[in-house]
């Protein structure tokens, strides 16, 4: 792979106020870069780098990103349930078209797109990049599709540079996504596991996913894929105990339910929300997604050169710590929320 120097650049991060964007801006920062945020949501992190934009608004992105050399596309429609269905082809499949014509209007020659490894739809074995593309909802649907559209931006030019991530969960402090969740529940005591527990998870800490995705500035022309996992993976029984352990709850094991009556639950609740209109925390579509195996690899990212500066378990525990217990003698997490970077990385 053609490499090139990672020069110091002025940067776009459209979707740079959610949780990947704010470590991602920090990442950029600390080796040298000129950051903007483009987003609809104001910025905690940075508000001072924010230009207000929304993915939707062709003419205010393209304004947005005058005078960018790089942009990332982080914007994503994402949760389960977002309602209309539409949403989905609005932010993430139309979003990507806007950023294609920035990136047109403005001569900008490199992109670096934030899909998912939900194109890959249910696995029933550890997947790579060549993995047949099954999504099975309309996030996956979506990603897939834009990512065929930046695929063909990067086609019309072979000067052009595209990198495409596909992240599996995501964790980190002050996140509230599906990892989260899940903490949470053990946090409380209810360490449920569905069935026998020996499901396995690929998952990614953020600041991981941070530095890889600066890294991509140093490739060069041409399309780029990437799956990004944090390795070794943990099934959910080891994944459940590591929690417990860490919030000094002991070795005791998670107390399992029966995958049946897990999914009827979920099912009885689904039309529930059918009938009220109301959202419940759980769904068929999670219960399915909780018990699924779900690995992808890694090696691939390896290849680039890159090394992942954060253990993935030593990760785990310190975001459990500060979202959910001090850890002795000090402030909750405070290493977490206070990344130390090299400017070399």
């Amino acid at each position: 792979m053609a490499e090139v120097s990672a020069r110091a650049q002025m940067i776009g991060i459209i979707g740079g106020s959610g949780f990947v964007g704010s470590w991602l801006a920090r990442a950029l920062l600390a080796a040298g870069h000129e950051v903007r945020l483009i987003d609809q949501a104001p910025s905690a992190a940075y508000p001072e780098r924010l230009i207000r934009a929304d993915v939707r608004d062709r003419a205010a992105l393209i304004e947005a990103c005058r005078g960018c050399d790089t942009l990332y596309n982080l914007a994503a429609e994402h949760r389960d349930d977002v309602q209309p269905v539409a949403r989905y082809y609005d932010v993430n499949v139309t979003g990507a078209e806007h950023t294609c014509e920035a990136a047109e209007r403005h001569g900008i020659e490199r992109l670096v797109f934030t899909s998912t490894v939900a194109v890959y739809g249910m696995v029933e074995r550890e997947a790579d990049e060549t993995a047949p593309l099954r999504p099975f909802n309309a996030y996956g649907h979506t990603k897939l599709a834009a990512e065929r559209v930046f695929e063909a931006w990067a086609e019309r030019a072979p000067t052009r540079s595209l990198t495409v991530v596909r992240p599996t969960v995501v964790f980190g402090p002050d996140n509230r996504g599906n990892v989260y969740t899940l903490l949470a529940q053990i946090a409380r005591g209810r360490s449920l596991v569905l069935g026998d527990g020996r499901n396995r998870k690929s998952m990614a800490y953020v600041e991981n996913v941070a530095d890889f995705l600066a890294h991509a500035l140093r490739f060069g022309p041409g399309v780029h894929l990437y799956n990004y996992v944090d390795k070794p993976d943990m099934d959910m029984n080891e994944l459940v105990t590591l929690a417990g352990q860490a919030l000094g709850q002991g070795r005791a094991g998670p107390r399992h339910v029966p995958y049946p009556l897990a999914l009827g639950a979920g099912l009885v609740l689904d039309l529930a929300a059918r009938a009220t209109g109301r959202r419940f925390p759980i769904s068929a579509v999670r219960v399915r997604k909780y018990r699924a195996t779900t690995q992808f690899a890694a090696e691939r990212v390896a290849a680039s050169g890159f090394v992942p500066r954060h253990p993935l378990r030593a990760s785990l525990i310190a975001t459990i710590r500060h979202e959910f217990g001090a850890r002795p003698g000090g402030t909750p997490g405070a290493d977490v929320l206070t990344p130390q970077y090299d400017p070399a990385d």
